[in-house]
């Protein structure tokens, strides 16, 4: 087989090091074109009035959930961007949230900063959900053992389990998410494990590679999710309903909150850092800048030359790298060797460990990967007759 010809992008900076990209005949990839489409069909085919009464809409409905309780949302934080100005945004709104942040061990000290500014400027109450870390780091040196890409599922799975849970608990109907359209619709099929909420990977994997009982951990099955939906208590993303200006946002955060920027997106946690900007690359030839730069071409928001040069840099100084890799080795209980050689081992893909959690999701997972191409294909006008 003939080795694949390097190409980029000529719009945005996503390149061959995804087997999922395909180009028009002039040189435009599939992804910044999917990105177009999803936000004009999500967004601007709707006018900011449109938009604006979507929200209002939205908002009467948590308020009038929360009558008569002391909290009319749950709104996870991390201290990164997003979720810090969705706090913003719900005090402009009138709401009155309940902030969670889940605390797995890795907080970066900048993050905890973060958060304390913007929580003490807007009043904010903080809940912390504080995992077992023994437990935690079970989990995920299972999947670092099991040399699978997605090491970030027990993280992002628990995370939203642990926002189900607190609302739950306190009687909470409405749950608002940070996940923003406008920074995060790029992201290769073969960049990330599609499905991070399925308990029957996750199982699995600890199965063999974990060693302690992960009992009273909270999950987020289908089975989990479809019982949440059942008493009433949802999720709703809010950032495609506003004029959302990327660099507006960093100044207020900055001038108004004296906010702290992260060198990439999600590099407020140690272990999202070095698995973005060490594990990823180095063991599976993934730069995830490409993505989110991406996005923010896309959106109008850096220019493709300027987001070239910031690719032209290590994902994060080397340096920080070499002490970040030591932390990690340590906090895993792990010796450097024992960890250079567990990232030496050949990557293995999650689909070994099942993601059944219903019969039919196993019959049409095949499927729906075939369809996504096929579609991408047909978009671009790729297909031979």
């Amino acid at each position: 087989m003939s080795e694949i010809k390097y190409q980029q992008c000529k719009r945005c900076v996503m390149d061959t090091t995804t087997s999922y990209i395909h180009f028009d005949e002039t040189g435009i990839c599939n992804f910044c074109t999917h990105y177009k489409i999803k936000l004009q069909k999500s967004v601007f085919d709707f006018s900011i009035e449109e938009r604006g009464k979507k929200l209002n809409l939205l908002l009467n409905k948590i308020k009038k959930q929360g009558e008569g309780k002391d909290y009319d949302c749950i709104l996870g934080i991390s201290g990164g961007m997003d979720s810090s100005y969705l706090c913003i945004l719900a005090k402009e709104w009138g709401l009155r949230p309940l902030v969670v942040h889940f605390d797995n061990g890795w907080n970066s000290d900048l993050a905890v900063t973060n958060i304390n500014s913007i929580l003490n400027k807007l009043g904010f109450e903080l809940y912390t959900h504080v995992i077992n870390w023994e437990q935690f780091k079970d989990l995920q040196l299972a999947y670092f053992k099991a040399s699978v890409l997605d090491i970030e599922v027990p993280n992002d799975q628990l995370i939203f389990a642990a926002l189900y849970k607190v609302a739950k608990e306190k009687g909470i109907k409405n749950i608002i998410s940070g996940n923003n359209i406008y920074t995060e619709e790029i992201l290769p099929y073969d960049w990330a494990f599609h499905h991070k909420f399925d308990l029957t990977n996750l199982n699995n994997i600890h199965k063999k590679f974990g060693t302690r009982d992960l009992k009273n951990f909270p999950t987020l099955s289908l089975k989990d999710r479809l019982s949440y939906k059942s008493q009433g208590i949802e999720m709703h993303t809010v950032f495609e309903y506003i004029d959302y200006n990327h660099n507006e946002i960093k100044r207020r955060l900055a001038e108004e909150f004296n906010y702290t920027f992260y060198e990439c997106k999600h590099f407020e946690s140690i272990f999202t850092r070095f698995y973005q900007g060490y594990i990823l690359p180095k063991k599976w030839n993934i730069d995830k800048r490409k993505a989110h730069l991406s996005c923010l071409i896309m959106a109008n928001f850096v220019t493709r030359s300027e987001a070239i040069s910031e690719l032209a840099l290590p994902t994060y100084a080397i340096e920080k790298q070499m002490e970040d890799k030591t932390y990690v080795a340590k906090k895993w209980d792990l010796t450097e060797e024992e960890f250079d050689n567990i990232m030496n081992q050949a990557p293995v893909s999650h689909d070994i460990y099942g993601y059944d959690e219903m019969p039919f999701l196993a019959k049409i997972s095949k499927k729906i990967e075939l369809i996504y191409k096929y579609q991408i294909l047909k978009r671009l006008g790729l297909l031979k007759r």
